[in-house]
């Protein structure tokens, strides 16, 4: 199994510009722990323009990700574990390696499904360890009848409104290194891809229902989550909770994300 390790200086500048771009307090200094899933600020990838594939991601094929002959990548969902806390101002070093990588078909039509692994170490000792689930698709056909998303709950204990603008979102795909233009490029991802507007992250919802669970359960054990359904820029979106369970309802009442948190 092919293993690719990268390794990065835990900036807490560039953890701080997360805090500032989500809101909250700027404060994050060398030694002090990261919230979870700010992990995902650091082991950029780069590649020169000719290594791109046609939505700004790295071309597949060169890398862990092979080619699937599918051009829609979509990120389903992740789980992570939390061994022990990632610190700003200290080398770290990611090792990653696909898990998992294969086309079915489903009740759209083709697939590729790919699953790949990512530990986290640092001072010798892994602080992390995370599972993505990639989803590779066709082109969307306009003809054919749009999937019916799933219902979010209504049982919720606790919920947030909040709002994803393009300027948000521009800074988290630079923050992460993240070139997919359905994020930015209004014009792609609405005629190409053929969503309704800037697709929010399913990462971006991810840390915000971690950053809403640690807050109400304590440091956290483990977190898992799935995107059910895409939320756009021009939506108001609510971030749910009924204890360990969490998710994100559209203005419209589907669940975009859905989430499941352990506390330590």
């Amino acid at each position: 199994m092919t293993e690719l390790r990268a390794t990065d200086i835990i900036d807490p500048a560039r953890a701080r510009a997360l805090q500032a771009a989500l809101g909250l307090d700027a404060d994050i200094g060398a030694g002090d722990a990261l919230p979870p899933f700010f992990h995902q600020l650091y082991f950029w990838t780069p590649e020169p323009p000719d290594r791109l594939g046609r939505d700004g991601h790295p071309r597949v094929g060169g890398g862990l990700i092979p080619d699937l002959g599918l051009p829609r990548r979509m990120w389903a969902g992740g789980r992570l574990r939390f061994d022990r806390p990632l610190r700003a101002g200290i080398a770290a070093e990611r090792r990653s390696v696909l898990e998992d990588a294969r086309r079915k078909t489903g009740r759209t039509g083709p697939l590729g499904l790919v699953s790949l692994r990512h530990e986290i170490w640092q001072d010798g000792a892994r602080c992390l360890t995370e599972w993505q689930d990639l989803i590779y698709r066709e082109d969307p056909d306009p003809n054919a009848p749009r999937p019916v998303p799933p219902v979010a709950r209504r049982d919720e204990v606790e919920t947030r409104p909040m709002n994803f603008a393009p300027t948000l979102l521009f800074r988290y795909s630079a923050l992460t290194f993240n070139g997919h233009r359905i994020h930015y490029d209004l014009d792609y991802a609405r005629d190409v891809e053929g969503y309704a507007g800037l697709v929010v992250h399913g990462p971006l919802l991810a840390q915000m229902l971690m950053l809403m669970a640690s807050q109400g359960l304590g440091p956290l054990a483990e977190f898992a989550f799935r995107a059910t359904a895409p939320l756009v820029h021009t939506e108001t979106a609510a971030l749910c909770r009924n204890g360990s369970d969490l998710w994100v309802r559209g203005p419209d009442g589907r669940q975009c994300l859905q989430a499941e948190a352990r506390p330590a």
